[in-house]
């Protein structure tokens, strides 16, 4: 006989249900050890004029829900029932699924114990078969935290063409060990699959593309102020210039815009190196990057250049920083593409407008603090001089611990990927084209001192 419930009664917050298994399981090692991680699976399916949500969920999770035992530890599968309902109420108040914006209310419920080494979940009919089909006999043994909780909601919705939503608020304090595979069928497309975390908070299942424009320019504006590389090296960027540069300044940070959003839109296609050997390149070339730019403050304020000296070629370097760059933006924005759905250049053209305003927002916080700072010319040189030593003795530790951990790369990957290729080709002119500019600048410089020198 299915277990059928239509009426939720005495919730029971999940979130507190977790604090509870979590206490209960670290004190039962002999039992069974507490997971390093716990995974919930799900599928939202809208057919008709009723949305289907799937849920499986760990016992784990349910401790705090007092379901019967018999012997060392087993569930009592004849007396369960109540144990079940209590659970369906309490997932439904932490798994909340939205119509245009509207909680939805579940008309019906079907519960179930399933076995540790049921594998229904690896896709919706099988799941949906499974709930559906007949429980498990009582003779079963299904210890108290090794097995699942699956559960099969009904909710009466307007369309099948709607914007549907769900909330995970299911243990925000463990988004770290807590996640939730999700796959959304929709009536006609592909399939979305989302992994999300505990306390992730409401979802679109199938974002309109105002509404994944919209939250991946939150994104990149939070990630260009969350991530300390490229602070750091926005701050050596602009610290050596005052307010009258402010408009060419800006031209400088937006030319590191469009060279991060390059290779930042090619591996989003597919076209950067997969290897394992690559993120480690990349982060200790944002270190280097970082120690360049902070040693050439040193040199322009030590060496009393103008600024107008500095910005000529500062453009070009920020430029090729940028490339770098924006490598590491897409190994932080990689687990986040999930949430485009149909609008993946939307969301990437989204995320780094983004992280443009972010970049503005600093250059409009530090310029007149800077300005307020270095309003003496002589305090100005020496104060950009000691902040930039700072930073450069910053990002020389970086370098160096990233370059350590290239110890232990295998760079058979490297060699055998021919994106790596590619890029070092792209790469070539560049360096070549440096090698080029600096060399010619080194001979202008001496022929300029020739003409200077008196004659002996």
């Amino acid at each position: 006989m299915r277990r059928t419930y239509r009426v939720s009664e005495g919730p029971v917050r999940l979130s507190l249900v977790v604090l509870v298994a979590l206490i209960a399981a670290t004190a039962s090692v002999a039992a069974h050890d507490i997971p390093n991680q716990i995974v919930l699976n799900g599928f939202v399916k809208p057919e008709g004029r009723t949305l289907h949500f799937v849920a499986r969920i760990p016992l784990i999770m349910l401790t705090g829900m007092d379901l019967p035992k018999k012997g060392p530890g087993y569930l009592e599968l004849d007396r369960i029932d109540e144990g079940l309902q209590r659970s369906v109420a309490a997932t439904a108040k932490e798994i909340g699924l939205y119509e245009d914006g509207i909680a939805l209310q579940h008309s019906r419920a079907v519960a179930r114990i399933s076995l540790p080494s049921d594998r229904s979940f690896e896709s919706y009919e099988a799941a949906l078969a499974s709930i559906e089909g007949p429980p498990l006999p009582g003779s079963e043994s299904v210890f108290w935290n090794q097995g699942y909780f699956d559960v099969h909601y009904e909710y009466p919705i307007r369309s099948p063409d709607s914007e549907f939503a769900l909330e995970f608020q299911v243990a925000p304090g463990l988004s770290g060990r807590l996640k939730m595979a999700l796959r959304y069928l929709p009536p006609a497309g592909t399939i979305r699959a989302y992994e999300i975390h505990g306390g992730f908070g409401r979802l679109a299942l199938d974002p309109r593309w105002h509404q994944a424009a919209w939250s991946f320019v939150v994104l990149g504006f939070n990630h260009i102020l969350d991530g300390i590389d490229h602070l750091l090296f926005l701050l050596c960027l602009i610290v050596p210039f005052g307010l009258r540069q402010t408009w060419k300044l800006a031209a400088v940070v937006t030319s590191f815009t469009v060279a991060h959003s390059l290779t930042l839109i090619a591996s989003a296609l597919g076209l950067a190196p997969a290897g394992d050997w690559f993120p480690p390149v990349v982060e200790a070339l944002i270190a280097v990057s970082i120690l360049y730019m902070a040693l050439e403050n040193i040199v322009a304020m030590l060496g009393n250049r103008a600024d107008d000296r500095i910005l000529r070629w500062r453009w070009l370097v920020t430029g090729a920083f940028g490339l770098i760059h924006g490598f590491g933006f897409s190994f932080a924005l990689k687990q986040d593409l999930q949430f485009a759905g149909d609008h993946l250049l939307v969301s990437l053209l989204s995320f780094n407008l983004g992280v443009e305003l972010g970049q503005l927002l600093v250059l409009a916080l530090v310029l007149p603090a800077a300005a307020v700072l270095f309003r003496n010319a002589a305090v100005r040189r020496f104060g950009v001089a000691i902040l930039s030593a700072f930073l450069a003795h910053t990002a020389w530790h970086w370098a160096l611990e990233r370059a350590q951990a290239l110890r232990f790369v295998d760079w058979s990957d490297a060699y055998a990927d021919s994106r790596a290729g590619l890029i070092a080709l792209a790469a070539l002119p560049i360096l070549l084209g440096g090698a080029a500019w600096l060399a010619a600048r080194r001979l202008a410089l001496q022929r300029r001192i020739g003409r200077r020198r008196p004659a002996e």
